[in-house]
């Protein structure tokens, strides 16, 4: 860690502290060269391989993008949409995993949609489960069916 004052490239540990939402960690550091100190930011990075096999960073803003397709004209906000990225994120991050498959970036996102809206869950299913007959979406809807009896 290089020093952001003198450019000195060590520095020591004074205080670390995990950040509210838990999801990095904040260290006060400071220069053994110049005697000042500063704050670092840790976060555990995340990325996702696509089919192509290509290799980048995790985005909330792709998964809202996504969904935001299938929300179209249903009654789901802005904020639904960040929470709901927000809560894949977090799924995504419990399996302990730092590289994970787009098509598990998608299965993370199926349980909150259907939470959020049922049609918009629908449509996002049957694109990312690739529904190819009627049948399909009988067997989705059947589902659907049976968890409102359970509930």
């Amino acid at each position: 860690m290089h020093c952001p004052f003198c450019r000195y490239d060590g520095s020591r540990v004074v205080d670390s502290r995990t950040t509210d939402d838990g999801l990095s960690i904040r260290r006060r550091r400071e220069c053994p060269q110049c005697g000042r100190r500063f704050t670092t930011t840790e976060t555990a990075s995340l990325s996702v391989r696509k089919r192509s096999g290509a290799v980048e960073p995790f985005s909330r803003d792709k998964v809202v993008v996504g969904v935001r397709r299938a929300c179209q004209g249903r009654p789901v906000s802005d904020d639904d949409l960040a929470l709901l990225a927000h809560q894949v994120e977090e799924a995504i991050r419990a399996s302990g995993q730092a590289l994970i498959d787009s098509h598990d970036v998608g299965r993370a996102i199926l349980r909150p949609l259907r939470e959020l809206d049922e049609i918009a869950y629908l449509r996002f299913a049957s694109v990312y489960s690739g529904f190819n007959t009627l049948g399909d979406f009988e067997k989705a809807i059947a589902e659907l069916r049976e968890a409102h009896c359970k509930d």
